[in-house]
């Protein structure tokens, strides 16, 4: 009888236990909130950062950048480049699949950066590709690149968001039945409520994902999203708003995780309309703001002035220009010389739910006062700012996430040419546009470190906008959530996540 008690006893405790472990495994479901909806689920098309956290997750490219913001084999698992720099040969993995099953060919890679390069696809990654003279598949597993001019980056481009391997025969249906090679799998989407993931089976990095299950839910108000991670609804939220970090870091159920990035926002001046298509008025805005307060005020400190892009962390970055303290003298006197003695008056637009974002637009207006330009600042839904105001008011605020390369960090805002320019302040200036392509191919670091070290003084000297800072990437999170990390690109890395 005694054994029968124990036998039965120890049936029992195995089952709860295999019961318990069932659970953990079907809990293995990550909510995650993204702070505005996605216009489109197709990475060529792609622009903002919540999308990226799409893209990231279903999508494959070529090459990663990995958390140490150097480039790793992706799709491709190795690559060649002549000598020249010029002819470029990637190798791609055997056996990888789409998630509709069939095999990734070179010809889905020819397909994919073709239709980046067309400009009725829209893509901001055009530019990037623009210095790709032909390309073509020499076999089903290998592409080849030609490029116009040497280029040493050339690997890091494909790491790059919009630049995600599709099928060639599904781009009909991306926008909103996306199909790739990610980690997970596409299963449904309800704008403005949530994206439902699940796991990819096929998945060729062997044991990954962990997760079973990501549901990324749309949440544009920061204390709906601080509110649902504290009662469980949420296990972790992307980006966390700065205003939110103190809150996090107090309950004992989260945590925080943080990295530098070389995202940033700007003060975008439209070159093309009065009074900024006069540099003198651009200059004496940028002398008037001063970096340091603005990053205290905008960013509660979590974040590191600069000229450019180009973040103080990196090597190019050029140390012997001084940050703008603020000089509303010196800006009243540029002013006067470009014809506004007086000053003038202007509506700035910043993005209504960006909070960071609105408090750069309430500092640009009280750091303006002094010098004599009184700015009206205009809340602007954010759908709205993106369709009426980006790219076509005159002042706004904006903000952009950290590129792959220094080239493709700076070449896009500063280049006459070049497809962030063309598209926010229309900036032309020849030597810029000569130091931006001798960067390009640049044989050395020193050649290329003495390039970059001319291009932001001259961006400071002919300021298109202002760049006040760099911003890090910080993100709330349960205590049972494991192996995440951030990334200094934002990319929503969770292949290695687990949830408790």
């Amino acid at each position: 009888m005694m054994m029968r008690r124990l036998v039965a006893r120890a049936v029992l405790s195995a089952i709860l236990l295999s019961g318990t472990a069932m659970s953990v495994q079907a809990a293995g479901t990550l909510k995650v909130s993204v702070d505005s909806n996605l216009n489109t689920l197709d990475p060529a098309k792609m622009k903002g950062g919540q999308e990226y956290v799409a893209a990231y997750l279903i999508f494959n490219g070529l090459t990663i950048i990995s958390h140490d913001m150097t480039v790793k084999p992706d799709l491709a698992e190795r690559w060649e480049r002549s000598d020249d720099l010029k002819t470029w040969t990637f190798y791609l993995r055997k056996g990888v699949k789409f998630h509709n099953g069939r095999e990734l060919e070179a010809e889905d890679v020819v397909a994919t950066i073709a239709r980046i390069q067309d400009k009725a696809t829209g893509s901001t990654a055009r530019v990037n590709f623009e210095i790709v003279e032909s390309m073509k598949a020499l076999d089903p597993l290998t592409v080849q690149f030609q490029l116009k001019s040497p280029y040493a980056g050339f690997a890091e481009l494909f790491g790059e968001r919009q630049a995600r391997i599709v099928p060639r025969d599904a781009v009909d249906t991306l926008a909103s039945k996306p199909v790739g090679t990610g980690p997970f799998e596409f299963v449904s989407f309800a704008p403005g409520d949530r994206i439902v993931l699940k796991r990819n089976p096929a998945y060729f990095e062997p044991g990954l994902p962990k997760l079973d299950e990501v549901i990324v839910r749309i949440l544009p108000e920061s204390a709906a999203q601080v509110a649902a991670l504290t009662t469980g609804e949420l296990d972790l939220v992307w980006n966390l708003p700065l205003e939110a970090i103190d809150k996090v870091k107090a309950d004992p159920k989260l945590k925080v995780d943080s990295v530098p990035t070389s995202t940033w926002d700007g003060v975008i001046m439209n070159n093309a309309v009065k009074p900024f298509d006069d540099p003198r008025v651009r200059k004496a805005v940028a002398m008037a703001l001063d970096k340091q307060a603005i990053t205290q005020i905008a960013l509660f400190g979590n974040g590191t002035p600069t000229h450019s892009p180009i973040p103080p962390s990196h090597p190019y970055y050029n140390k012997d220009l001084k940050i703008a303290k603020g000089d509303p003298a010196g800006a009243k006197k540029l002013l006067a010389e470009a014809g506004y003695p007086n000053g003038f008056e202007v509506t700035l637009h910043t993005p209504a739910g960006r909070a960071t974002r609105e408090r750069l637009g309430l500092a640009v207006r009280e750091l303006l006062k002094p010098a004599g330009i009184t700015v009206n600042v205009q809340r602007v839904p954010f759908d709205v700012f993106l369709k009426d105001i980006e790219g076509k008011a005159g002042f706004y605020i904006d903000g952009f996430f950290s590129r792959p390369t220094i080239d493709t960090s700076v070449y896009p805002w500063y280049h006459s040419r070049g497809s962030w320019n063309t598209a926010l302040w229309s900036y032309s200036n020849p030597k810029m546009d000569t130091l931006l392509d001798g960067a390009r191919q640049a044989k050395s670091e020193d050649e290329a470190k003495s390039l970059y070290t001319q291009i932001q003084a001259l961006a400071v000297e002919d300021s298109p906008g202002v760049i006040p800072y760099v911003i890090n990437h910080i993100n709330g999170m349960s205590a049972k959530v494991h192996g995440f990390h951030s990334h200094p690109m934002m990319f929503l890395d969770l292949r290695n996540v687990s949830v408790d």
